[in-house]
């Protein structure tokens, strides 16, 4: 797994790839981040987005702020429209792809504060028969082990098929199906697990559809409206979203750009802005912007939407062996950046869009980036340079 490339963004990889980027980046260039100055304190996050831009990103908006949201700022560079050349906006709104997983993860562990569920109850306790096929057993997988990557759950976007209609120009022809989280799960279930239960850690989406339809089951609603009446209304999110199947963008938006291939040396580009999100459905199907995304992180690790229990266990992490300094929790992974400060969040990738989004532990300090086209940036720069500047 490379630690310098996002660009194979295939939903089988949303954070495994993107994480890959954020953890064991030495400290910033001088000459794409130079020092904090007293003129221009964001100096190496200025010129940490330009490089980006540089790099071959098409646009690019970040927001950092302070305790509280205080002393927000925010950035753009590139463009949101290449055939217009409009400029991209610190409002715009984006597809998050994983950060999604934090969401669903939230509400999971409010359903067990409410004493509905139990982290160690098996997934057959509320999917009978669900998890079933080719070895997989939802008899032994834990509600914990699939928030945590650790069940071992085949990841339903590593099917062959599946890569072929979605992460090839056949997308183009499929970009408005629907795909039900039943469908994905079986998808999952014609191979073998990756690994047995608990045995290593593994980054699958299949576990966060998984855990969708628990919140469903549990509650009798669906897992978007969950997340909307726990989460997005209670914090004011307005610039959040979870769009089901709806597949246009909401305003203001830039388009999103995908080469859809592997191909490194491929050089045309393809608008995939409009897209049924219902293949990443709980795994990552939301909407959000810079600054919603910096609120939500900061009310969840101050213990805003959680309990103390269940923020700690949200917090207790597993290693990822492939990315060094990084750890993964339930829905929230934890990084040592390489000034010794340590940050929750989450990376997402999906057709299009990336997205990187960590806060510190104490909610003081909270970075949110957003690029809008999914085969090169190195995301972690950019919270390397607000978080870990040289010094003059």
């Amino acid at each position: 797994m490379s630690v310098r490339t996002t660009r194979t963004l295939r939903l089988a990889a949303l954070a495994a790839a993107v994480l890959a980027t954020t953890g064991a980046l030495a400290a910033p260039a001088a000459a794409q981040s130079p020092a904090r100055t007293a003129t221009d304190p964001h100096a190496a996050t200025r010129a940490a987005v330009d490089a980006l831009v540089h790099g071959g990103t098409v646009g690019v908006v970040a927001r950092t702020e302070g305790p509280g949201g205080s002393r927000a700022w925010t950035d753009t560079a590139g463009v949101a429209d290449l055939r217009t050349g409009r400029e991209r906006s610190a409002q715009d709104r984006f597809r998050i792809a994983s950060l999604t997983k934090t969401f669903t993860a939230t509400v999971l562990l409010q359903l067990e504060a409410e004493g509905r569920l139990r982290l160690d109850d098996h997934v057959d306790d509320w999917l009978p028969g669900v998890v079933r096929g080719h070895g997989h057993d939802g008899g032994r997988i834990t509600l914990r082990q699939l928030l945590q990557h650790t069940s071992g759950v085949q990841d339903y976007t590593r099917d062959p098929e599946f890569h072929r209609q979605q992460f090839t120009t056949e997308f183009l022809e499929r970009r408005f199906d629907s795909l039900p989280a039943r469908r994905l799960v079986k998808i999952a279930m014609g191979h073998a697990p990756a690994f047995a239960p608990g045995a290593k850690w593994g980054y699958s989406n299949t576990n966060y559809v998984l855990a969708g339809m628990v919140v469903e089951k549990v509650t009798g609603r669906s897992y978007e409206s969950e997340i909307e009446r726990r989460i997005l209304r209670p914090l004011g999110l307005r610039a959040t979203s979870v769009p089901r199947d709806e597949a246009r963008m909401p305003h203001p938006s830039s388009r999103a750009y995908s080469k859809l291939t592997d191909d490194p040396a491929a050089t045309k580009k393809y608008d995939v802005t409009e897209l049924n999100p219902t293949f990443a459905g709980a795994a990552g199907g939301m909407i959000s912007s810079t600054a919603d995304l910096n609120r939500f992180y900061r009310a969840l690790l101050t213990g805003k939407l959680l309990p103390k229990q269940q923020l700690k266990e949200m917090k207790t992490t597993v290693a990822i062996d492939q990315v060094p300094g990084v750890r993964y929790g339930l829905g929230v992974f934890e990084q040592k950046l390489s000034c010794g400060k340590t940050v929750w969040g989450h990376t997402g990738g999906i057709h299009g869009s990336v997205t990187h989004a960590v806060t510190t532990a104490d909610g003081r300090r909270s970075v949110a980036l957003h690029l809008n086209s999914d085969w090169s940036g190195d995301t972690g720069s950019v919270v390397e340079a607000e978080l870990c500047p040289r010094q003059p």
